[in-house]
């Protein structure tokens, strides 16, 4: 479950070596007469050094009139707003009530990322969990300055492109905010026993979205959400039949849109690519 998080719901997919190197993601088209939807699988957080923003993807991004992602995030002080409504509640006490080796876990976590033990006390477990899964990335070097979505979107604004989201912030924060008590438990609990296999969980997910291997995103994605049905409903399921249907409806308009979603989105036999393909459209492989 420590990977479903890194995997699923963040996608947060990267390069453990020091070496500046090229890495060659894999792309989709589905096209009519006169409309193409390219199909990216984006990561939300990624060391600098990695090069991946050329070829058939950048060919691609540059023929498109619209960038389409997750989501268009919010200013800090309205998503930290969110936050605050979403992921805290007065008077719980899951988090500072956990037992106590999990305690002692969270309390070595928040420790080495020079926080106070009790930093985390008033959090949902969900967000406790978001932020705990958080922490090792960001010391490995790991940076949404370098992810995917700020790559593209501070293009689209050089070149003038439209930028729209298929979903808020406040819809993204929501799902984890509505797993049940139970499930929000276990995502907690498997966090705190995942953080010291961060850095071989990293390498895996980039060794599989570096080389366009979808088929191995999925073998590590379905091996970590089989254990709960209910986050792989929320944070996949639904959201590729949602994200199906809207490029679907897309294909009745002109033009060329570039979709940009978690790589997780794009992989497996759930996946958008997989819908679209039974709704009859041809998916094309260009990368």
């Amino acid at each position: 479950m420590f990977r479903a998080l890194l995997l699923a719901a963040l996608f947060l997919l990267g390069s453990c070596s020091a070496a500046p190197r090229e890495a060659k993601p894999a792309l989709w088209a589905v096209r009519d007469g006169d409309t193409i939807v390219y199909l990216f699988g984006t990561v939300h957080l990624l060391r600098p050094e990695l090069r991946w923003f050329e070829g058939p993807v950048r060919t691609a991004f540059d023929a498109s009139d619209t960038l389409v992602l997750e989501l268009v995030m919010p200013p800090e002080a309205e998503t930290q707003a969110l936050l605050d409504r979403l992921g805290r509640t007065p008077g719980d006490t899951t988090v500072a009530a956990l037992p106590a080796p999990e305690h002692v876990k969270l309390e070595g976590a928040l420790r080495q990322a020079g926080l106070s033990p009790q930093s985390l006390d008033r959090d949902e477990p969900w967000l406790a969990a978001l932020t705990l899964s958080l922490l090792p990335l960001q010391k490995l070097g790991y940076d949404d300055a370098n992810g995917v979505e700020q790559v593209l979107q501070a293009a689209a604004a050089k070149s003038g492109k439209r930028v729209t989201g298929l979903e808020t912030a406040e819809q993204q924060f929501g799902y984890f905010d509505h797993l049940s008590a139970a499930a929000q438990a276990r995502v907690l609990g498997d966090t705190l026993d995942g953080l010291p296999k961060t850095g071989a969980t990293i390498d895996a997910a980039v060794a599989a979205w570096g080389k366009g291997d979808a088929d191995a995103l999925a073998r590590l994605l379905n091996a970590d959400l089989a254990g709960n049905p209910e986050l792989r409903d929320t944070l996949l399921l639904r959201r590729n039949q949602a994200w199906a249907a809207w490029i679907r409806h897309r294909m009745q308009a002109p033009g060329q849109v570039f979709v940009a979603v978690g790589a997780g989105h794009l992989a497996g036999d759930a996946s958008v690519l997989a819908l679209l393909a039974k709704a009859g459209l041809k998916v094309e492989r260009l990368q």
